[in-house]
């Protein structure tokens, strides 16, 4: 009798620490500037993320486990993204990371991802090396993916505003000097030699700099009838009061960046008709969208109902989501077979952004394709479609 009664309480036992087991939370990484120049992007990731984890745990979870999101500022600074990385890998177990908003910190820190065979999706960071770092022959296998618009997409297509759209032939480009900048510069560089434009003044700054005077003089010198900037809000925001206290106005056309509501706020009127290419655009022009803009106001009550980066929070809600339906179809949180899950997702993806169907493959770990992006405009402090004709949605991310 009393060795039935002990073998029935080993195996209450045992039942109750599987039961616990499987309950055990699957650990997801979130890694951003939550301070800083960079913050309105980080923050707006960070909080898509939080609203799509929300939804999922609310839904039972992934395999009947919830999602915990281990968060750390990164500060925008590549040292603290290695930190970061070593410690959410290291410390915190995490199965995968989500975000990256500027690209040096993504270069310098995704590479304990590889090594740890742990995969990291990139859902705001766009230098076009990004996804490059670790391909055949020297590696096998690729753990880093990407949902933002890389910046081969966004050069071409603000090269084609300028100089196909609007007829410019003479324009300045005006970079900041971190990885972010000067990969975004060489980018438009490169898009405008297949244009055969060159452009008549190429200047650089750093980040915090607050008198762009010198080189808005040399672009206008040089008779430059636009600018083309890649840079963060507080700087973009430097260039366009600069060109009002020179008295010279000419169009901004920019990477996606010049969304960002520090630089809607701080040029005020002098930022009024800048262009930019967006993959979301706050506007409640899909049921999906509609949904998503009314879930994150009420959650976070941003002011004026404005997402101080729509882009971002998009962007880190789709990453979410893409990576549990990964989880899910793995069966397990094993980075490698996590990684397989994405590389042929059988599950559609309704997103912000776009249907994610088998969005990446083996050798293409990009989710977005240039017909998915969209010229956005500021206008009365607000992004809109630059275009009526874009305001349909956007296409399904296919491979």
């Amino acid at each position: 009798m009393n060795i039935k009664i002990k073998s029935v309480a080993v195996a209450i036992a045992l039942a109750g620490s599987f039961s616990a087991f499987a309950a055990d939370p699957i650990r997801i990484g979130v890694s951003g500037p939550y301070t800083g120049g960079s913050s309105p992007m980080g923050i707006s990731m960070r909080d898509g993320v939080r609203l799509a984890a929300a939804e999922i745990n609310a839904k039972g979870g992934i395999m009947g486990r919830q999602i915990e999101l281990v968060e750390r500022d990164d500060e925008a600074k590549n040292e603290r993204g290695v930190q970061v990385a070593q410690e959410l890998i290291s410390k915190e177990k995490v199965v995968a990371t989500m975000g990256y908003i500027n690209t040096g910190v993504s270069l310098a820190s995704q590479r304990f991802y590889q090594e740890a065979k742990i995969p990291v999706i990139n859902n705001v960071a766009t230098g076009s090396i990004v996804t490059k770092q670790f391909l055949p022959p020297e590696f096998a296998d690729n753990y880093v993916f990407r949902n933002s618009a890389n910046d081969t997409i966004q050069s071409a297509m603000i090269v084609k505003e300028a100089v196909e759209n609007r007829k410019y032939t003479k324009v300045a480009i005006l970079a900041d000097s971190t990885n972010y900048g000067q990969l975004g510069r060489e980018d438009l560089e490169k898009a405008l030699a297949a244009k055969n434009i060159k452009p008549v003044a190429v200047e650089k700054f750093n980040v915090k700099d607050t008198d762009m005077t010198a080189q808005l003089l040399k672009a206008k010198e040089a008779g430059a009838q636009a600018v083309l900037t890649y840079a963060i809000g507080p700087e973009l925001a430097q260039i366009a009061n600069g060109m009002e206290k020179l008295g010279w106005k000419v169009p901004m056309i920019g990477s996606w960046t010049l969304s960002m509501a520090n630089f809607i706020d701080n040029a005020g009127k002098n930022g009024e008709g800048a262009r930019m290419p967006q993959t979301f655009i706050q506007e409640p022009n899909t049921p999906k969208r509609k949904s998503f803009i009314e879930a994150y106001q009420k959650a976070y009550n941003p002011p004026a109902g404005r997402i101080p980066s729509p882009v971002s929070a998009a962007q880190g809600y789709d990453s979410m989501y893409i990576l549990a339906a990964a989880i899910k179809q793995a069966g397990n949180t094993d980075g490698v077979k996590i990684r397989e899950a994405l590389e042929n997702l059988k599950e559609k993806i309704d997103g912000v952004v776009t249907t994610y169907d088998h969005p990446y493959t083996h050798d293409n770990h990009e989710a977005i394709t240039m017909n998915m992006v969209v010229m956005g405009e500021v206008k009365d402090g607000h992004v809109v479609h630059a275009y009526e004709s874009d305001k349909g949605g956007a296409a399904k991310a296919k491979k």
